[in-house]
């Protein structure tokens, strides 16, 4: 994959998280939703669940994001393709599947999430 073909796909990304990200932190339009932990499983349960659920998965995203921003960052100053934390050369076929990867699987598989 160049560089074109890079830009293109974690530009593309990037729009997607954004629209991911908006949708999961909107604020939910119904004022009677009010979320409550009780002492018995209910819909007010029910509900906290499924919004820590979304907060959960846009910590993520928005952790997706920061790598995607820092990607584009990386085509811009020529260091696209290199790892951030040791400067190793990323393998061309992680960076085919994942074009927004600004470590090397080994520096990745240490990173604390």
């Amino acid at each position: 994959m160049d560089t074109a073909e890079a830009r293109a796909a974690l530009q593309d990304r990037l729009t997607n998280l954004d629209g991911e990200l908006a949708e999961l932190t909107a604020v939910p339009l119904d004022p009677m939703s009010a979320v409550s932990f009780g002492k018995r499983v209910g819909d007010g349960t029910t509900e906290a669940v499924d919004r820590l659920t979304k907060v959960g998965t846009a910590d993520q995203l928005s952790a997706m994001r920061t790598d995607v921003v820092r990607a584009l960052a990386k085509i811009e100053d020529g260091t696209y393709g290199l790892c951030d934390q040791c400067g190793a050369l990323i393998p061309e076929e992680r960076l085919e599947a994942r074009p927004w990867s600004v470590l090397c699987v080994r520096c990745a598989s240490r990173r604390v999430v």
